[in-house]
């Protein structure tokens, strides 16, 4: 059982090959707004004209670029999560990681966390 899954698989024996269902429904997010809003962006470059107004305060290596956290945290409030800590959970979305310049499956670094926009902020 995959640990994302809350049901069991279900195998069937009577394929020659092997065959299971499970009904988790995969990795799914459940703002589809989101492609609209990336494509406004894209058009306006509201985040990125925003992130070259943030002086870089960090030191040293920096995990998520200016643009990354801006885009992230714009998209996240005008989606209605306007608490930094519905980034815990949102880092992960693959739709989110995806408008955000980072492959959902292959790109194993999530986005930024609650912590992260505290400082940001």
């Amino acid at each position: 059982m995959s640990p994302d899954s809350a049901t069991t698989p279900i195998t069937f024996a009577t394929s020659p090959l092997p065959l299971a269902a499970t009904f988790d429904g995969g990795r799914l997010t459940s703002d589809g707004g989101l492609p609209w809003l990336g494509e406004a962006d894209a058009a306006l470059g509201l985040c990125e004209a925003l992130a070259a107004c943030i002086p870089e305060w960090r030191r040293g290596p920096v995990r998520h670029s200016l643009l990354t956290l801006v885009r992230q945290r714009v998209f996240q409030i005008a989606l209605g999560y306007e608490d930094q800590d519905d980034a815990d959970t949102l880092r992960r979305d693959p739709l989110l990681k995806l408008l955000c310049g980072r492959l959902p499956q292959t790109d194993s670094d999530d986005l930024a966390s609650q912590p992260t926009f505290s400082r940001l902020e």
